[in-house]
């Protein structure tokens, strides 16, 4: 018996040292569960910094990608403004050429005007005193040429056209491009510019005219305009860029030679 209640008073006291071991052990996560708040700041603190400083990344990226975007976008439109001011000044130095080539051909035209007024009145003076002056005529009968037809008909279907210098057709001409083009009609090749042409064919007076004469003002070898002389005392060219090709009365224009190639 006395045995029995050793052990059983062992066990029991080996029961107790356990239980309160326990006890003591189970009370441990209570201190640690006070601690947790603390911990759980320092983090949130950590993740919001690290966030802040992630948003100023992309802001800072994004600022960056804005710059080099607006950067292209000037040098796009630096270009295009570029592109069209090249544009701007090919078209006023072309049209500044153009009005240069007019008045100069304006003025040549009226210096020649003044000077051949001046003849004019020399011979009326001489005229008047008993010397005999010629005056182109206006009543020569064209000679039955069909191929002298044929060159009128194409220089009357073009009255109307343009002038443009340098033009040679088929809806603008210049004064030789347009001979030129009307005397290739029937098989003659005429040389394109004006000089060449007063020395072609056979040097004719302005006194003795005929429908497909060549008409020239200026020197022979010299001359700055053509046109042809379509009977009537009248010649039909490509006058100006005001006038474009027009039939005109040759009394107003007188000119300083002819040559027969018909």
């Amino acid at each position: 018996m006395a045995l029995r209640a050793g052990v059983a008073g062992g066990v029991l006291s080996t029961i107790a040292v356990a239980g309160s071991a326990n006890a003591a052990t189970a009370a441990e996560p209570v201190t640690e569960t006070i601690e947790m708040p603390t911990l759980t700041a320092t983090l949130t603190s950590k993740v919001a910094l690290s966030a802040e400083a992630t948003q100023q990344a992309a802001d800072a990226y994004q600022y960056r990608a804005e710059q080099q975007s607006a950067a292209e976008k000037a040098v796009k439109d630096a270009k295009k403004a570029h592109k069209a001011a090249e544009k701007k000044a090919e078209a006023a130095a072309k049209k500044k050429a153009e009005e240069r080539a007019a008045a100069a051909e304006r003025a040549a035209r009226s210096a020649e005007r003044t000077d051949l007024s001046g003849v004019q009145t020399a011979a009326a003076t001489s005229s008047s005193s008993g010397s005999s002056a010629s005056a182109p005529s206006r009543d020569i009968p064209a000679p039955a040429s069909g191929s002298v037809a044929s060159v009128i008909s194409f220089l009357q279907a073009q009255v109307g056209d343009a002038y443009v210098m340098g033009g040679t057709g088929p809806n603008s001409w210049d004064c030789s491009g347009l001979v030129q083009a009307a005397f290739k009609q029937v098989g003659v090749d005429l040389p394109r510019t004006s000089q060449e042409q007063s020395t072609a064919g056979t040097q004719v007076g302005t006194s003795n005219l005929q429908v497909g004469d060549i008409l020239y003002w200026g020197g022979q070898g010299s001359a700055y305009h053509t046109g042809v002389y379509i009977g009537d005392g009248k010649y039909l060219d490509a006058a100006n860029p005001s006038k474009g090709v027009v039939i005109q009365d040759l009394s107003g224009y007188p000119a300083d030679g002819a040559v027969r190639v018909l």
